[in-house]
């Protein structure tokens, strides 16, 4: 049957048929509107950079204070996760959740480890105002449970008004082997340490190509990027080329390296004439943590300063090496044509890290696990540092030396050495001053209304429907034009990190005797109060409580309604490994029972099943179907620590991986044939070493026999802090053993399930529904 003739009239305009029709508007940033950089590095201290007076060699951030202005009191919250928060939001840590790093979250609103949607970013507003909005290296504000492939985004930075993301999400990362994620998904790293890479390296490139991109087809929209490269965060890690340009500079110690640099500090005009060293262990006996203690240098022997030296001398490589890859990003804007016309922000989040322990080490995990260094083990790699053999850390020595003159370094927010940090700020087409220095005093909450204030921009009251929290900080676009000792527009500001505390008011400074995490403390109520005048006093060195009582009280006072408005308390001081270890809810409730199967993304250890600090048991059903099937079963962690189940030589083997320390703990087979099998292992925890850890004994599986047996010690703590999760079929990143080389893929067979338990039911019962489950197949 033949269709009938269609009969009417096509309106082809759609305007016709729609009475209510708009056309779409795009949004625009205001003609003229600025760019903007905003370099983020970690973990340095006032006195480690060239531009501030410091031996570390910063040539691109020298010439953009050579073209801007150096910031001499600009304070940040004195531990990661919480600066950048206020980088993100412009409101004060804990309004953001943030009261300390994000795997040290609890459930209080101030410690969350949670932006609440109360707090737009300035990548939400920057967004809608239209700019192109790119966030490239570390993160470390995503909840640790939501740093999973199947976890919720809503934290992550595309959801947190960014257009793109390339980098690593937690709070470090190896940079020889990253954990990296491309917007919202994990990725392989795209070459490796043998072809050149290096993480620094790689955040260039694609900062570069994001730019690249958006002026190949956005060319009059103004963009945002935050650059955040790991260094100058542990592992530190280096080109030996880099770390050779700092041989010897460091051999005369961190003590006299502070008598060196602050007359320097003095010169620039960074600090004031007449500033005071404070001592190297500054904090009283009953209070002082042994695990910040500064060892004397006249008090090392010749092995201790030769590789105390040669510490200093990697994280100086590390950070002018990044400051290269900065620089390539500096030189492409000056070549387009952008850079004058380019607000960039170069800073530090926290001052330097005592983390590495008064001994400095070759692999930082043993700090997270509350195990010892040894200086023996450390002494063995002195030629490797900076490599991808180590994950290094130098001594608190050069925490204090770097942080000069002031007290202490990172954690410790009562004193400048925790918050006090190196700030550029340069734009050439904004900003008249040439290499002038400024002293007022600004907090890292101030960035976020500084951003908006040059750009036109506010932030909103109601914000997709939530009322939002008023913006914490004030704009320190004032300063541009402003003489250099001009009186500050902020009139107070709070600190608190992991128990310590502090305050600001009007250049007085009130701080609370207390150490930080891992101290244990507690007895917040019987702390002692000290009083400084920083405005004369910068390196807090006199103590004025005893003469201005009536002024300490009135600090006191505002701290605590500070405290009461920002969601402060309580406050929470235990050691690491205590709030590593405890319960964090998560989408998927805790089990005893995990099964994995192969081709899937790595696992973060937050997301994996937990195998610390008790008995657990891998099981695997495996077909080898080449005589030479080998490759990686089930691993988890890196060469620093962790364990793995893989066939070699057609044997399978078992390694525990303590801590990177060496023999790696093996338990290996007979030779496997073709055919079906359940392969697996079982730790049967028996007890606690002197350390903490856990002891027992390990048994190796072929099917129902034990081929293997023999005592093994394990990990309490987390394997790493981020990357390196659990892998099926392959290892990701650093491999576990050094019996292969990553990725270590199975081949020659099939694994069909991978099953880790923590039950108490027998191996071999389990071994059993195993073998029913090849028997489906």
């Amino acid at each position: 049957m033949a269709e009938k003739p269609f009969k009417g009239t096509i309106k082809l305009d759609v305007r016709d048929s729609v009475p209510d029709w708009e056309p779409f508007t795009p949004t625009r940033a205001p003609a003229g509107a600025p760019n903007i950089l905003f370099v983020l590095y970690d973990d340095t201290g006032q006195a480690a950079w060239s531009p501030f007076g410091g031996r570390i060699n910063m040539p691109t951030m020298q010439k953009l204070a050579d073209r801007g202005l150096t910031y001499s009191q600009w304070h940040t919250c004195a531990l990661c996760s919480p600066t950048r928060s206020t980088c993100l939001t412009g409101r004060n840590h804990h309004l953001n959740g943030m009261a300390s790093v994000t795997e040290l979250a609890l459930g209080f609103a101030g410690h969350s480890g949670r932006i609440p949607d109360e707090c737009a970013t300035v990548g939400h507003i920057l967004q809608e105002g239209g700019w192109s909005t790119f966030w490239v290296g570390k993160n470390h504000n995503v909840a640790e449970t939501d740093c999973a492939p199947g976890a919720s985004r809503k934290l992550w930075p595309l959801a947190k008004g960014f257009d793109r993301f390339y980098g690593f999400i937690g709070g470090e990362t190896n940079q020889w082997y990253p954990d990296l994620y491309e917007d919202n998904h994990s990725i392989d790293q795209p070459y490796t340490p043998e072809e050149g890479y290096h993480l620094s390296k790689d955040l260039a490139d694609h900062a570069l190509q994001m730019i690249k991109d958006q002026k190949a087809s956005n060319p009059s929209k103004p963009w945002y990027m935050w650059f955040c490269p790991g260094a100058n965060h542990a592992p530190h890690h280096a080109p030996q080329e880099y770390i050779d340009k700092y041989k010897g500079k460091f051999d005369d110690g961190y003590e006299a390296y502070r008598e060196w640099v602050l007359p320097r500090m003095i010169e620039k005009g960074i600090v004031p004439k007449g500033t005071q060293l404070t001592p190297i262990n500054p904090m009283p006996p009953q209070v002082a943590s042994p695990g910040d203690h500064v060892r004397p240098w006249n008090t090392l022997n010749a092995d201790e300063k030769k590789l105390f030296s040669k510490l200093a001398e990697v994280y100086a490589g590390m950070s002018e090496y990044a400051d290269a890859q900065v620089g390539r990003i500096i030189e492409y804007l000056e070549e387009s044509g952008q850079l004058d016309n380019t607000l960039v922000i170069y800073a530090a989040d926290n001052g330097a890290s005592g983390e590495g322990s008064p001994n400095g080490t070759v692999n930082e995990n043993k700090l997270f696990n509350s195990y010892p260094d040894e200086m023996s083990e450390n002494l063995k790699l002195i030629d490797k540092l900076g490599s991808a053999d180590t994950y290094e850390h130098y001594p608190t020595g050069w925490a204090v030396g770097f942080s000069t003159p002031y007290k202490m370094f990172k954690r410790y927010s009562e004193y400048a050495g925790g918050t006090c940090d190196p700030l550029v700020i340069s734009w050439p087409k904004g900003i008249k001053a040439r290499g002038e220095v400024r002293n007022q005093y600004h907090h890292s909450v101030d960035i976020v209304p500084t951003i908006l204030d040059v750009c036109g921009l506010e932030m909103p009251k109601v914000y997709r429907g939530v009322e939002q929290y008023p913006l914490s900080g004030v704009s320190m676009r004032y300063t541009f034009d402003a003489k250099p000792d001009a009186p500050t527009q902020k009139r107070r500001q709070y600190y608190e990190m992991n128990g310590t505390r502090g305050i600001w008011v009007d250049g007085w400074k009130a701080a609370s005797l207390h150490s930080p995490c891992p101290s244990d403390q507690g007895h917040f109520d019987k702390d002692e109060w000290e009083l400084y005048h920083v405005d004369v006093d910068r390196s807090e060195s006199k103590n004025l409580a005893k003469e201005h009582p009536e002024k300490l009280e009135e600090l006191i006072k505002a701290w605590f309604e500070e405290a009461d408005t920002n969601k402060v308390l309580p406050l929470d001081d235990r050691n690491v490994t205590a709030v590593l270890t405890e319960f964090r809810p998560t989408e998927e409730p805790p089990r005893e029972r995990y099964i994995y199967y192969p081709g899937t993304s790595s696992i973060p250890e937050s997301a994996a099943v937990n195998v610390r600090g008790r008995s657990y048991k891998i099981l695997a059903d495996v077909e080898i179907i080449d005589p030479n099937c080998s490759g990686v079963i089930f691993a988890h962690g890196s060469r620093f620590g962790g364990h793995a189940l893989f066939i070699k030589d057609k044997k399978l083997q078992y390694v525990y991986n303590f801590l990177g320390i060496k023999p790696e703990q093996k338990f290996v087979s007979q030779e496997l044939k073709p055919g079906k099998y359940t392969l697996g292992m079982e730790f049967i925890r028996e007890g606690m070493g002197k350390n903490h850890e856990s002891v027992g004994k390990t048994n190796l599986y072929v099917n129902d026999k034990v081929v293997a047996s023999g005592p093994m010690r394990a990990q309490v703590g987390k394997f790493t802090l981020d990357g390196d999760g659990l892998c099926i079929g392959y290892d990701s990143a650093d491999a576990v053993s050094q019996e292969y080389k990553s990725p270590g893929r199975f081949t020659g067979g099939k694994i069909l399930v991978v099953g880790v338990t923590t039950e108490k039911e027998q191996y071999l019962n389990l071994e059993r529904m195993a073998a029913a489950m090849f028997a489906l197949d």
